[in-house]
């Protein structure tokens, strides 16, 4: 599906000038070579006449094209649009970057959005030029190259490690779409080669990017035993499907964070890299958000105090929901240490990044050991421990669902349908675990500071009521309130 000519022109602008920020938005395609190239690919721009605009890289596949050698358009930031959209394809986006066909297959992603497999396919060939198998075979050549790139691992175990059914296969679709041999591409990485039995990645970031502030918020909440952080670093294990994962990320240079990995499973690779691009909101649009932002006199000295504010996501749903509900009246240090007891008391301890320095070795407790110890370890009064062991305990048994690809409107009733969960909780969630780039917190009492000394109403409703016009971008807003309040001073989230 090419991109309506209402928009041609606005894209063929940014091909001229070269413009790094739509890399990743969409895709041109030029139909008298057959290749398709990212917006800023350093070549000859070619004739109007010549050019297809394609909202993503399976879209172009799909219509024959293969990807420009030169600028590597699957190697560019992710759209901001999946985020930025809550709506199905939004959703059936953000599964299948989290592997979910290769896990469950179509007729699995399509029960996870209520639709038929065969209603979702015509739906996302409408929206985004291409059906979830199309889709999910560019996410396994797009994690084909990151492990051909990123370790040393023999062809044939990158082509299992991708999920492709054969090494023929994966030949095959690495070659039709980058135009070269997995070996290839291999030879075109640049660099330290990588560490043997680790995975070393550089991860593209659209600019500005507040790296210091993210590493802030997440060392001012690191949890002892599964997170190390600094002001430029991040470290911490994660359960995944494949089993246990240690990861790291630092920033490389301006402009880009390296990955580096352990994982059980390599097929695990894939769904990493998506969680972490989301856990530092990496596919964000910083000037469009800047930008709408700065528009307000009152917000102009944040924005240019702070360019390019990120909104932290959640590494795992389950956890953030816990972790919501044992800080959502307490400071962040209160937080810490009710949250470092139960990692400790309930916590498996893992041996992954055991040759590492200075490494997590501990997982978050499962759902099932919060809902069968929970009251063992948490303190507090009672009705407060009994909501958090018995909304692990639905966690754990299924009865409440929570994911990164839920619908913000039915999740939100979801949990506030439990006891213990209030409005706060529920859109913290809503903002970190889906990503949504529109939620504002105004009981929020860190926020409501932070607005106090912006000289912007700082009553709920008053804030509200002000922060209206500033829709899609909310969570921004609140994000530049929490660091205008001061992060020292912050509560989890409150």
């Amino acid at each position: 599906m090419a991109i309506a000519s209402a928009r041609f022109d606005e894209r063929y602008r940014a091909v001229e000038a070269r413009d790094v920020r739509f890399d990743g938005q969409f895709v041109m395609a030029v139909r008298t070579t057959g290749i398709y190239c990212r917006p800023s690919c350093p070549a000859r721009t070619p004739k109007r006449s010549n050019v297809t605009f394609y909202p993503t890289s399976a879209a172009a596949h799909e219509a024959g094209f293969r990807a420009c050698k030169r600028c590597l358009p699957e190697a560019a930031p992710g759209s901001p649009q999946w985020n930025l959209r809550q709506d199905t394809v939004g959703r059936a986006m953000r599964l299948i970057a989290d592997g979910v066909v290769e896990r469950e297959c179509v007729p699995g992603l399509a029960a996870r959005l209520g639709y038929s497999s065969r209603q979702l396919s015509r739906l996302l060939v409408a929206e985004v030029g291409a059906g979830p198998l199309a889709l999910a075979r560019a996410q396994r050549a797009h994690t084909a190259r990151m492990l051909l790139i990123g370790t040393d691992l023999a062809v044939a175990e990158v082509a299992f490690s991708s999920g492709f059914g054969s090494v023929r296969q994966c030949n095959d679709t690495v070659r039709e779409v980058f135009g070269m041999s997995p070996t290839e591409l291999r030879s075109r990485r640049r660099g330290v080669a990588p560490v043997p039995g680790a995975i070393d990645l550089v991860l593209p970031v659209r600019e500005p990017f507040d790296a210091a502030g993210l590493f802030g918020w997440m060392a001012a909440r690191a949890l002892p035993g599964i997170e190390v952080a600094s002001q430029t670093g991040y470290a911490r294990t994660l359960q995944l499907p494949g089993g246990v994962t240690w990861f790291e990320l630092r920033e490389d240079v301006p402009g880009r964070i390296r990955l580096r990995a352990r994982v059980t499973e390599l097929s695990d690779l894939g769904p990493l890299v998506s969680r972490v691009r989301r856990l530092f909101d990496l596919d964000a649009d910083p000037q469009a958000i800047d930008s709408a932002l700065a528009r307000e006199p009152e917000l102009a000295l944040l924005v240019a105090a702070t360019p390019g504010i990120r909104v932290p996501g959640a590494a795992d749903p389950h956890e953030m929901l816990i972790r919501a509900m044992i800080g959502q009246q307490v400071s962040v240090a209160s937080a810490r240490t009710a949250l470092g007891r139960l990692v400790q008391a309930l916590g498996a301890t893992t041996d992954l990044s055991r040759d590492e320095t200075a490494e997590p070795r501990q997982l978050f407790p499962t759902m099932d050991a919060i809902a069968e110890h929970g009251r063992e370890v948490l303190r507090g009064p009672v009705a407060r421990v009994d909501a958090i062991v018995q909304t692990a305990a639905a966690l754990a048994d299924g009865s409440l669902v929570l994911t990164a690809a839920d619908d913000g409107a039915e999740q939100r009733s979801a949990l506030l349908a439990r006891k213990g969960i209030g409005p706060w909780t529920a859109d913290y969630v809503r903002m970190r675990v889906l990503g949504d780039p529109d939620v504002l917190l105004p009981g929020d009492g860190a926020a409501r500071s932070g607005a106090a000394r912006a000289g912007i109403p700082s009553t709920a409703r008053g804030l509200e009521i002000w922060a209206a016009q500033l829709s899609p971008w909310r969570s921004y807003l609140t994000a530049h309130l929490w660091r205008a309040a001061g992060q020292t001073r912050t509560e989890e989230g409150r």
